[in-house]
């Protein structure tokens, strides 16, 4: 399956980290056959895959969470979390309501994550979005998943000083756009919501990172639950 890129571009160096062959071969068949990438590798271990992301430097790593001798999630924080001086753009892969992780992979520094019942499309267009240096968060997974895992963190991480600094720190239009974001919503369903642009939305969503010091909107949405401002019950329901 062909997906034709938004735009010329220089193609899209992907690395495929996956421990199931069927699945690894079918991801790599999809990514080969797109005119904006090229598979550079494949991986089917976590340590295998930190070995490839220091050797390669791809452009995408797509991740399995669930692999053998290093699992997706420390693979991850080995070449995408904050201590790394030039983190990897990390789409993780997952089994809706199997996996338990997804909260910590994206801690770990993911960038986003995809189920894997997904689409072909939706698999390219997710790679395309992390690689111009977006974050991808799924608005159904959003809504079901990362709701309930942010809410185990909440008694430990949450304090009234927390919420404050990050109130205080944001004006009440960049407050309503991170609102919407932990919801869910897309940058054209914030603009649809708030009556705005979504050129605008994306002017306020780099605004609130810069803010709030973050890497993309992945942080500000597990910012926006660990300090309270939004909670599971607050969740918009699948459509």
């Amino acid at each position: 399956m062909t997906v034709p890129p938004a735009e010329p571009r220089t193609p899209i160096r992907v690395l495929v980290c996956e421990d199931q062959e069927l699945v690894r071969i079918g991801y790599v068949t999809i990514f080969s056959a797109q005119p904006d990438m090229e598979v550079v590798g494949e991986a089917e271990d976590g340590r295998a895959a930190v070995e490839a992301v220091r050797r390669l430097r791809p452009d995408v790593v797509v991740m399995d969470i669930r692999m053998p001798v290093l699992d997706g999630i420390e693979a991850t924080r080995q070449i995408a979390g904050p201590d790394v001086d030039v983190p990897a753009k990390v789409l993780m892969t997952t089994t809706f309501n199997v996996d338990d992780y997804v909260y910590q992979a994206l801690r770990a520094g993911a960038s986003g994550f995809l189920l894997k019942d997904s689409t072909p499309a939706e698999l390219i267009n997710g790679v395309r979005t992390v690689a111009r240096g977006e974050s991808l968060l799924a608005p159904t997974v959003t809504r079901a998943l990362i709701g309930r895992f942010a809410g185990r963190l909440r008694p430990a991480d949450t304090s009234r000083p927390a919420r404050d600094a990050v109130v205080d720190s944001l004006t009440a239009r960049e407050m309503q756009v991170l609102e919407q974001l932990a919801a869910g919503l897309s940058n054209a369903e914030i603009a649809e919501e708030l009556v705005i642009t979504p050129e605008t939305v994306k002017t306020y969503v780099s605004r609130i990172l810069g803010k709030l010091g973050l890497r993309d909107r992945v942080q500000a949405v597990v910012l926006a639950y660990r300090v309270g401002l939004v909670s599971p019950s607050d969740e918009i329901p699948a459509s």
